[in-house]
């Protein structure tokens, strides 16, 4: 008889001390839930710490005290949750991952349906949101608009209300893996591996615990990088602008000279000449600074730093990292 298959669930945690015991006391609930109803498998409960500063690293050695199944990776620092997240992934070992938020907002209640869909073939089980929680409606309406603007300017194809909630397959995870791009937007990254997918509906759940580290710079910037990292549809943006400017800018010249040679034409239009200067002026500003993001994305791909570093795993100190 084969034995039961591993099950990793992967939470990147930042400053989530107080949400930690709750998160493992709810898997472990399910695993016996599940267990109980016949359906048995290992479990890995897989935490990254991403550089917190609060009880997080002793609270997670408390757990795995407690429980065998609770693995914890400190990294060296704070890396983000993009690097925590590629990091679990190169740590985890399951035969499937499920990944999701520390604290609390992705409801534990979702898994056994991820995993039963996985059962049937299906490499990625993403939960859709039918509600966004707590969040404001301006944030909700920046994200809507966000996910508007992605889909239209790339080709691939960028779900809508699905975040990092989901169970990625083995091979699924392998394929993240495979790409160390150092800035990542991994809700892109998700898409663009492919495989057979399939959504589950949840209702997200309220912070049991501590507020979201995530600020409104922090989500521009998270934006910024899913917009330059799949699709090239700034810079061509800004030189549709160049060619609509430039056009513009030949047919008054031809109307001046115009004028000019059979009418005359007075010593005048300073405040025209301002107005038009200021109006190139900024175009070019704004090309510049979208050549600017793209060129900055290549440099720092082309140092070809490791995107985290691992400083223990299970207390035991990590001397390289994968």
């Amino acid at each position: 008889m084969s034995s039961p298959r591993l099950i990793t669930i992967l939470a990147p945690a930042y400053k989530e001390a107080g949400n930690l015991p709750r998160l493992i006391e709810a898997l472990g609930s399910m695993a016996d839930a599940m267990a109980e109803a016949g359906e048995i498998y290992e479990w890995e409960f897989l935490i990254v710490n991403d550089g917190s500063s609060d009880d997080t690293v002793t609270v997670l050695k408390g757990l795995r005290e407690k429980d065998s199944r609770v693995n914890y990776l400190n990294l060296s620092r704070n890396f983000g949750k993009e690097g925590a997240l590629l990091a679990g992934m190169d740590y985890a070992k399951g035969d499937c991952v499920v990944i999701m938020d520390a604290d609390m907002q992705h409801p534990v209640s979702a898994i056994p349906k991820m995993i039963r869909e996985w059962e049937k073939g299906y490499d990625d089980v993403y939960g859709i949101r039918l509600s966004r929680g707590k969040e404001s409606w301006l944030r909700r309406r920046l994200s809507g608009l966000y996910y508007d603007i992605l889909q239209r300017t790339t080709r691939v194809n960028v779900l809508r209300n699905v975040g990092d909630f989901r169970l990625l397959s083995r091979r699924a995870v392998d394929a993240m893996r495979s790409m160390r791009e150092s800035q990542r937007y991994t809700k892109g990254l998700y898409c663009l591996i492919g495989y057979s997918k399939k959504g589950v509906e949840f209702e997200t759940a309220n912070r049991a615990e501590g507020r979201s580290s995530f600020s409104l710079a922090g989500l521009l910037s998270l934006g910024i990088d899913g917009i330059t990292g799949f699709t090239i549809a700034p810079l061509r943006i800004a030189s549709v602008i160049g060619l609509f400017v430039s056009v513009v800018a030949f047919v008054y010249l031809v109307f001046v000279l115009t004028k000019t040679v059979f009418f005359g034409e007075e010593v005048r239009g300073y405040p025209t000449l301002l107005c038009v200067m200021l109006f190139l002026g900024g175009c070019q500003l704004l090309a510049l600074g979208i050549i600017g993001e793209y060129i900055g994305r290549i440099f720092n791909e082309t140092k070809g730093r490791p995107v985290y570093f691992v400083d223990d795993y299970n207390g035991d100190k990590v001397t390289s990292d994968m």
